[in-house]
């Protein structure tokens, strides 16, 4: 007798087994890299042609005028209507590339704009505890105060956070300049100012798992 009794209950265990294991694998590939959290180069169309590269790089507007709350919240949130109309009932209060905006004040509509940036769900990720120990904006976002249209710049994925959170003086800056775009240190300043601005601050950025998978 070449096979034992038991030889074919054990193929479809072993069967059912490397299905469930590549099964597995599979999944956890397909969510590590799907585009929208390697989309590195991604600029989508908005539905208003909004150029940063106007409001915050040659009108010179803080991130915090549009994304209010980011020093307090751990979302940045996106501007409303409102935050629009301030300025746009009086400057191009008739521009057609503004209907939108318009019509979303008029009818109380928010404007659905198209999402750049997004980390995976199970990932938990604070802006107001990175921008009050001086993260710049532009350290995760790059040089949005220069882009017509925003682009996915960073990748964002696990092991490019781990670098900073292990080299974080490298990454620090006065927390009141963590929104100037056109932020450099001072050439006269102390060549250690990161160091010194880690210690001030008391960066200390977890580095295990339960420090952003919560």
């Amino acid at each position: 007798m070449i096979f034992q009794p038991r030889a074919n209950q054990l193929f479809w265990q072993v069967l059912i087994g490397a299905v469930l294991v590549l099964g597995l694998l599979g999944t956890a590939a397909f969510c590590a890299l799907r585009p929208e959290f390697t989309r590195v180069g991604y600029a989508p169309e908005q539905p208003v042609p909004f150029s940063h590269e106007l409001h915050a790089g040659q009108l010179g507007m803080s991130c915090i005028y549009c994304h209010t709350n980011v020093e307090q919240s751990p979302h940045a949130t996106v501007p409303n209507t409102q935050t629009c109309m301030n300025c746009h009932q009086t400057i191009k209060p008739t521009s057609p590339l503004l209907s939108p905006v318009r019509e979303s004040f008029e009818k109380g509509i928010p404007v659905e704009w198209e999402r750049v940036h997004r980390l995976p769900d199970y990932v938990f990720f604070n802006h107001a505890q990175h921008v009050n120990r001086g993260v710049g904006c532009v350290s995760c976002h790059g040089q949005v105060n220069e882009m017509k249209v925003v682009i996915h710049e960073k990748p964002l994925s696990m092991s490019w956070c781990l670098s900073c959170h292990r080299h974080a003086d490298t990454n620090l800056r006065p927390p009141a300049e963590a929104t100037n775009m056109s932020w450099k240190p001072p050439q006269d300043g102390p060549k250690d100012l990161g160091k010194q601005l880690k210690q001030q601050l008391n960066v200390n950025p977890p580095q295990s798992c339960q420090g952003c998978h919560r």
